[in-house]
């Protein structure tokens, strides 16, 4: 998220100094594999989203905000969920493609442990957004839930843990 702030702030310039153009060029783009970890911010009209770098979606109904709101974007976090800042998955993504990364991890933190399903309109948004491989995370309850997400949307892969720890699902059933 800051190599894509700074990245940004720059008008599109690399430094080469972000450790995702390091280790892209000293390894190549497939060691690279970065996490985006986002939340929801709701909004009731696209208009309300003041900054234009944020990618606003649509939400199934089983989805909608607090207030009903059927529309969000995806605002990122850093430590671990703990700060929030003012920059969107899909700008992120973008943003760290561009610097050499080959793969990313997305996981909406709205639905880790929730094991209700991936989030779809998120896993699409990223994953229509670039050419690197994504991999869907957070959500996975059951079987269905990886045919789900590989049905309505782009991602290459997705990956679950709490299911299998706690033995709910055998990983020999995905």
């Amino acid at each position: 998220v800051v190599a894509a702030e700074e990245y940004l702030a720059l008008q599109g310039k690399k430094t080469g100094k972000t450790s995702i153009e390091t280790i892209s060029h000293v390894y190549g783009a497939q060691a690279v594999v970065i996490s985006i970890d986002p939340k929801r911010v709701y909004v009731k009209k696209k208009e309300d989203v003041a900054n234009s770098r944020h990618v606003v979606v649509s939400l199934e109904e089983a989805q909608a905000g607090p207030n009903g709101e059927r529309l969000c974007w995806y605002q990122c976090t850093i430590k671990g969920g703990r700060e929030s800042r003012d920059i969107c998955a899909v700008t992120v993504a973008k943003a760290a493609e561009d610097l050499g990364a080959g793969e990313i991890m997305l996981n909406c933190i709205d639905m880790d442990g929730q094991c209700s399903g991936f989030d779809h309109a998120l896993m699409r948004a990223v994953s229509e957004a670039v050419a690197i491989p994504v991999i869907a995370s957070s959500g996975a309850g059951n079987e269905q839930h990886f045919a789900d997400v590989f049905t309505a949307t782009n991602v290459q892969a997705a990956l679950a843990a709490g299911m299998f720890h706690r033995k709910e699902v055998e990983i020999d059933a995905v």
